[in-house]
């Protein structure tokens, strides 16, 4: 019988530390390619296109959203699926905040109260995204301030609907079988 047929309490605790360790590796390797790509790619698009590509990202997040439910749902190891779900989610998410930013005070040097390098931009998101919004970069235009918006409305939305949602999801498969 394979392990995944098992019910995960019932597997040997060296195997269940082994497929958890296993997860959380991988959602790491994830998470580290993300932010490795948003420092070392090359960003060529102008302030214009950032917001089109502001959309496509979030559309992508919400489609890699969408399938990570499925799969818990689905999932032997609901539980491990789903922390694996959000290790990789938010990244992302911060990502394409991130590069957007990035891509607006290039374009527009105007659209924050300070240039923004690709670290001022993940620091002014992560900033966002924690709600600490300590006040030394700003949103000066209105493109600038719609997207922090955006983001902090996305943000509210990944904490809250989104960690819900995956673990509805975790226990939606674990009620179906009987756990």
């Amino acid at each position: 019988m394979k392990a995944a047929e098992i019910d995960y309490q019932q597997l040997p605790k060296r195997t269940r530390r082994r497929l958890a360790t296993m997860s959380l590796l991988r959602s790491l390797a994830v998470s580290v390619a993300i932010v490795a790509g948003y420092f070392v790619l090359p960003m060529r698009l102008d302030g214009t296109v950032a917001i089109a590509a502001l959309a496509g990202g979030l559309a992508v997040v919400g489609i890699l959203l969408a399938r990570q439910i499925f799969d818990i749902s689905r999932s032997p190891y609901p539980r491990i699926r789903a922390i694996g779900a959000l290790a990789t989610s938010v990244p992302l998410f911060l990502a394409v905040f991130s590069t957007t930013y990035f891509l607006m005070a290039r374009a527009q040097p105007a659209n924050f109260s300070e240039p923004l390098s690709r670290l001022d931009a993940a620091y002014y998101t992560v900033t966002i995204f924690a709600t600490v919004g300590f006040g030394d970069i700003t949103a000066v235009s209105a493109p600038a301030r719609a997207v922090a918006t955006v983001q902090m409305l996305g943000d509210l939305v990944m904490v809250g609907l989104v960690a819900r949602t995956l673990f509805s999801a975790v226990q939606l498969n674990l009620s179906h079988r009987g756990e």
